[in-house]
């Protein structure tokens, strides 16, 4: 399993990405977490992902989960053409919902879980890894979405919490919350300040920087 999970952008270590994808530089972006964003809004999102990886000398490109209605070879055909996907922020139910309506979910969680493709993202994007999204809903409308879909993916054994103790970003305080009723509650979790991220590389885990 190869993870690279950051809790904003592209976070400090863009370098530890390159490595776990290789030589390999098509990367798949998954913006579904900003489906409940206006049209030109979310193209502008789109937009700026692929220009930020483009720096990092990979070649993206969208597969927008709104086009595949349940669970389709099409979709599955899709995303064995990468060898990486790249899930960017905004809200964590949005993206869920995606994944649930469009197969990705069980997808991509076999994907990972046979080391067949590099999942990388932030915030939203690493956070619908969990067991569960319980708490997010404290950040995020869980009502941005058609259905609100409670479980994530379970590839992570623990909650990821982002933008902890960084008050450059609007949903630092929220989050900082959330993390410490999650220590009162005994809840696992990872939280992380933006510019870390969780580097996953087989048996081998770690936060950097």
């Amino acid at each position: 399993m190869r993870l690279y999970l950051s809790s904003f952008r592209t976070g400090d270590r863009p370098d530890l990405l390159l490595a776990l994808c290789g030589e390999h530089r098509d990367i798949a972006v998954i913006a579904d977490a900003l489906d409940a964003e206006p049209e030109e809004t979310r193209r502008e999102g789109v937009r700026r992902e692929i220009a930020a990886l483009s720096e990092l000398g990979f070649h993206a490109t969208e597969i927008d989960l709104r086009e595949y209605a349940g669970p389709t070879d099409d979709l599955a055909d899709e995303l064995d053409r990468f060898p990486a996907v790249w899930v960017r922020g905004g809200n964590v139910f949005a993206l869920r919902y995606a994944m649930a309506a469009s197969g990705a979910d069980v997808l991509l969680t076999k994907l990972v879980g046979d080391d067949a493709l590099v999942y990388a993202g932030y915030s939203a994007g690493a956070c619908v890894l969990a067991p569960s999204l319980r708490g997010l809903e404290a950040c995020d409308d869980p009502h941005a979405a058609p259905e609100t879909v409670w479980d994530g993916l379970g590839v992570l054994d623990h909650a990821f919490v982002p933008h902890v103790g960084s008050p450059g970003h609007p949903e630092s305080d929220v989050l900082t919350r959330l993390a410490r009723d999650y220590r009162r509650q005994g809840v696992p979790h990872l939280a992380l300040q933006d510019g870390q991220v969780l580097v996953v590389d087989g048996a081998a885990t770690s936060v950097v920087p």
